[in-house]
């Protein structure tokens, strides 16, 4: 295989990597070569996952820990200063929603969105940054959302922590640049995932979301996985900065 596409000998941590968009992700990055750690809160799904990786015989390994939490991002740190000898690729997909009017947001509940799409990206990218840093080809990738760009009705707090997120990628891209890391975010418009699936199950809904879709469907997880492996190969290492959004054509569309 080129060398430019594929990810032999890298090793990628993928946050949410249990379910959805996150375990795609893990999936893609494991089928072109990469060793990969996949991390979620619970212990069960992390370790099923991770069990039929391993049965396949793919280098995968798990870890139960909550990255909005310091505690968590501790683990996570202190697991690969055991067990990892470097690492080259963090992939930030943790990510949650409370979808309401915004003067009906309770300030825990907008908080918490800020914690958990925000903070722990913010938090995730500091720690790695030294391990990143030793590594010769370093990439990191956030997921963000199309939210985080213009109204798609998934309440105010959301989009706003999406596009600070993608803002964070930006930043970070052109100060860590010298250091050899390159920071880049994916876009997604409504993905079939299990957060989105109770909406997607409403026949209104649906029809709303391809009415705005010119390629007439929504996304699957693995159209996802997909761009944010282009992003970590070696194939992409002039690609820095940037937010690639990936929407079926949504954002073409105007009226």
């Amino acid at each position: 295989m080129n060398s430019r596409w594929n990810l032999t000998g890298r090793r990628a941590l993928v946050t949410g990597g249990t379910k959805g968009i996150g375990k795609a992700v893990a999936q893609e990055l494991l089928d072109l070569g990469a060793t990969v750690l996949i991390v979620a809160r619970d212990a069960a799904e992390v370790a099923a996952v991770v069990a039929d990786w391993t049965r396949q015989g793919l280098p995968a390994a798990g870890l139960a820990a909550d990255v909005s939490t310091a505690a968590g991002r501790t683990a996570i740190f202190d697991y690969l200063g055991t067990h990892w000898p470097g690492l080259d690729i963090l992939v930030n997909n943790v990510g949650t929603n409370v979808r309401k009017a915004f003067n009906e947001y309770t300030a825990a509940e907008y908080e918490r969105l800020f914690q958990v799409n925000l903070f722990s990206t913010m938090e995730m990218c500091r720690a790695a940054y030294p391990w990143l840093k030793a590594s010769a080809a370093a990439a990191i990738v956030n997921v963000g959302s199309v939210a985080g760009r213009f109204d798609v009705g998934t309440g105010a707090p959301y989009g706003m922590s999406k596009a600070a997120e993608e803002h964070l990628a930006r930043n970070l891209a052109v100060e860590w640049a010298a250091d050899g890391i390159r920071v880049n975010t994916v876009a997604p418009w409504f993905i079939r995932t299990p957060l989105t699936e109770p909406l997607l199950a409403r026949p209104d809904f649906m029809a709303s979301v391809i009415a705005r879709t010119p390629l007439g469907r929504v996304g699957e997880p693995e159209e996802i996985a997909a761009t944010v492996a282009f992003l970590c190969l070696p194939g992409a290492a002039y690609l820095t900065g940037q937010c690639l959004v990936v929407d079926g054509g949504l954002s073409a569309k105007g009226l």
